[in-house]
């Protein structure tokens, strides 16, 4: 299992939000970090990812986006 997890997310953001929505119905906990609100945040996903688009969750130091495909790697890893 993935050791270090962060879920990056925007607030109003649909697709953030059809992300965590599957969390709170698994009862899945990842750490959050909005990138309105911290722009370490934004920086950080940035330097990690290469791009600012939310959702997207850090594994480790690998970056998945698209909340489809980050839904689909809850669902095979956690």
């Amino acid at each position: 299992m993935a050791k270090d997890l962060t879920l990056y997310v925007k607030e109003g953001c649909p697709y953030c939000g059809k992300v965590r929505d599957y969390m709170e119905k698994n009862e899945i906990e990842i750490p959050l970090k909005f990138i309105k609100k911290a722009e370490e945040a934004r920086r950080e996903l940035a330097e990690k990812g290469g791009k600012k688009q939310v959702p997207a969750l850090l594994v480790d130091e690998r970056v998945i986006y698209e909340s489809d495909v980050i839904i689909e790697w809850m669902k095979s890893n956690l």
